[in-house]
């Protein structure tokens, strides 16, 4: 395959158009073919049978002794003989580069087993002498002999060229003298390629068969018979417009896909096909469909597996395909394919795109997920053709940026008092990386906060699976989904003994999360629930700044109220609806209840030294509209018995314990009554956890760590 300088030294601006699609890319279908044509021009080059060839298919045996073995006959006389020059009847001689172009050799890989519709055959690997004269011999017996073959006897002006051959069939002492000198020849087992060079003219030389048309022809019209009765089909072929060139031709309906999606059997995109119909459903003429198998290698070099399912994801130019696009779309495809580091196609792009051989508008993606289904059939995940580097690379951006920066998250260095959500080094989505993009590209960004599932079993409900084709394709995610997912994974670790503790850094994380897909430049969060609406909105936290005005400072006034004061802002989903009453005042409720459980709690672990708290006697998966108006007397009253116990030991401080969050839980538990609350039992759950995560963090900041370090936040991660 040609390096991307000598592809551009190889085709100017001119030959390269006449090779391109002269209509935008519209269609899977128009990827496929312009990964085919710039694979065929790249090995095979241009004209009208490179396509049809597979070079790679031999390409083990370039430059091995003894590998390429030649039949030498020459069929100008009446009757066809073998050759009696210096080279000989069979010449055995080496495979080199500059015979590639000349056997034409057309392999093909089905189910396993290979078959060659080429006069060249390949032998399988270490073949006695004796067997692979028995192959030299097929290429009189057999080849000649096919139906798609036998029909350029009368319909090509050469095809006496193939009847001669046939002869040679006819002709028990030819054969043998075939076999022996192949057996003379070769002295040992061998893997070779086996072909035939045709003296057509008395007065001429032997020919290869690339230079014999007929033999090239019959080449093609072998391929192309397989294009039509795949799937048990007899004959899935008609006159239709091509679905590629849009031009009127003989289309076929069982050529070879390499996304397995325009075969019969592709239930999502064409429930119950008829497959000797499938030309009508999805027409492609015989040339585009051996182009498009041609894709091949470049399809499965932007291919990734993750969650059981195989993730494709396609470049392309947005637009006419021109020649300096198709130059950049081969690089970006040659060093995908030939690079062996560990990367995702996406991270791959953004590794082309930070050298700035493209520009990221103009470049698109084909995005889709294909879980096996049963034996050929095959569930599709959110197809798109409007997938941007953009999405997955803004959030990564984006969720680096909210832990690292964010007063979510951070606190301002002269401030005492911790942020309202911890962070943590060892914790990978509460510390900005290196490796976020890898992390989203390969779902593992989903797999950490979403429940959790058995591996080993992929299921087409995977939600994990959804979320990261929504993201490469930037389809918002639903919040319900999201919500649901979390509390699971919530209730989940809360009950495991594995886990020691309230999972307080999950439950940052996924807020993390959440707030990340909510950035405004992405809105990968929908609902179509007006009270969630809020929770799509990006969060509005400033980069250090928890200002603690001085007049709190010296009435003494407490740090965490003003803390608790900006945060609630700052959250859409917590802040109260300008418009008056809504869910958003329910959701708020859910987490300052959970913040004061949180709060509690944390003074009952570390200043009671229990080993039962608020957070064990209230788990998440216990919390419903109709409990929480009793936790919630509850856990008040535990404030007011820990207030008079302080300050029996001589504890001074106005109000009582936790006054800043009791005031605020107070004022949205009664209006409206918890027993009217309409928010559902998730997103209830959800923020309650977020409560526990925020009280149970509310303390003095004592393990501050001052830092000068300020990485650059927009390409860091």
């Amino acid at each position: 395959m040609l390096s991307p300088k000598a592809f551009r030294d190889a085709y100017d601006d001119e030959e390269l158009a006449e090779e391109l699609p002269d209509s935008p890319i519209g269609s899977l279908r128009d990827i496929q073919y312009l990964y085919g044509k710039l694979y065929t021009l790249a090995t095979t080059g241009g004209g009208e049978y490179a396509p049809y060839l597979t070079p790679d298919a031999a390409d083990d045996l370039i430059d091995t002794d003894d590998s390429l073995l030649v039949v030498r006959v020459d069929v100008s006389g009446s009757e066809p003989r073998l050759a009696d020059d210096q080279l000989g009847a069979v010449w055995s001689t080496r495979y080199t580069e500059g015979l590639i172009e000349k056997v034409g050799h057309c392999y093909f890989q089905n189910r396993g087993a290979g078959i060659d519709h080429s006069i060249t055959h390949k032998s399988g690997k270490n073949k006695s002498p004796e067997r692979l004269g028995e192959y030299a011999k097929h290429r009189f017996t057999r080849w000649p002999s096919e139906d798609a073959v036998q029909h350029l006897i009368k319909e090509h002006p050469d095809g006496w060229i193939i009847d001669r051959l046939a002869e040679v069939a006819d002709n028990e002492a030819l054969l043998t003298e075939i076999k022996e000198e192949v057996q003379r020849q070769i002295s040992g087992d061998q893997t070779a390629l086996i072909t035939v060079q045709v003296k057509t003219e008395s007065n001429e030389g032997y020919q290869w068969p690339a230079d014999v048309d007929v033999l090239m022809e019959g080449m093609r019209a072998q391929r192309l018979s397989k294009l039509v009765t795949k799937n048990k089909a007899s004959d899935s072929s008609g006159e239709a417009y091509d679905l590629v060139t849009r031009e009127r031709s003989r289309t076929v309906g069982t050529a070879q896909d390499p996304i397995n999606y325009y075969l019969g059997k592709q239930r999502e995109k064409f429930p119950g096909l008829d497959i000797e119909e499938a030309w009508r459903s999805h027409p492609i003429s015989e040339d585009a469909a051996v182009t498009v198998m041609n894709a091949e290698e470049f399809v499965e070099a932007c291919t990734y597996r993750t969650f059981g399912t195989k993730v494709y994801y396609l470049p392309y130019f947005f637009g006419q395909p021109t020649p300096e696009k198709a130059r950049k779309l081969y690089g970006l495809l040659y060093r995908t394919a030939v690079d062996d580091e560990d990367m995702t196609p996406v991270e791959k792009a953004y590794e082309e795109y930070k050298q700035h051989r493209f520009d990221e508008t103009a470049l698109r993606f084909y995005v889709s997920a294909v879980m096996p289904h049963q034996m050929s059939r095959y569930d599709v995940f959110g197809e798109t053709l409007n997938g941007r580097l953009h999405y997955p690379r803004q959030l990564a951006i984006a969720h680096n940026h909210l832990v690292k920066n964010t007063s979510a998250f951070v606190s301002e260095e002269r401030d005492d008092w911790t942020a309202p959500m911890p962070t943590n080094e060892k914790w990978e989505l509460l510390a900005s990386g290196n490796n976020r993009l890898r992390a989203i590209s390969t779902g593992w960004y989903f797999y950490q906060t979403f429940a959790e599932r058995d591996d080993t079993d992929a299921d087409a409900d995977d939600p994990r699976i959804q979320a990261l084709v929504n993201v490469l394709s930037g389809e918002p995610i639903a919040v319900d989904v999201l919500l649901e997912e979390f509390v699971s994974r919530i209730s989940s670790e809360e009950t495991d003994d594995e886990y020691d503790g309230f999972p307080s850094f999950l439950v940052a994380s996924q807020f993390a999360q959440l707030c990340a897909l909510a950035d405004g430049d992405l809105e990968l969060l929908t609902t179509f629930d007006p009270g969630k609406e809020p929770i799509t909105h990006e969060p509005t936290y400033e980069e250090y700044t928890m200002e603690i005005p001085d007049i709190l400072a010296t009435d003494g006034g407490h740090p965490a109220d003003a803390k608790l004061e900006s945060f609630i802002e700052e959250t859409p989903a917590l802040a109260p609806d300008p418009d008056g009453p809504s869910i958003t005042d329910e959701r708020r409720g859910a987490f300052l209840l959970g913040a004061l459980v949180g709060d509690i709690g944390s003074y009952q672990e570390y200043s009671e030294n229990r080993s039962t708290t608020l957070v064990d006697q209230y788990p998440v998966k216990s919390i419903t509209r109709s409990r929480i108006k009793k936790v919630t007397q509850e856990t008040i009253a535990k404030t007011l018995t820990y207030t008079r116990q302080e300050k029996k030991e001589g504890k001074s401080y106005p109000g009582t314990k936790a006054d800043y969050i009791v005031d605020r839980l107070r004022e949205t538990i009664l209006d409206p009554d918890p027993d009217e609350w309409e928010i559902d039992t998730d997103d209830l759950r959800f923020y309650y956890a977020l409560g526990i995560t925020y009280g149970m963090n509310d303390h003095p900041d004592w393990d501050k760590v001052e830092t000068d370090d300020q990485p650059d936040l927009e390409e860091e991660y």
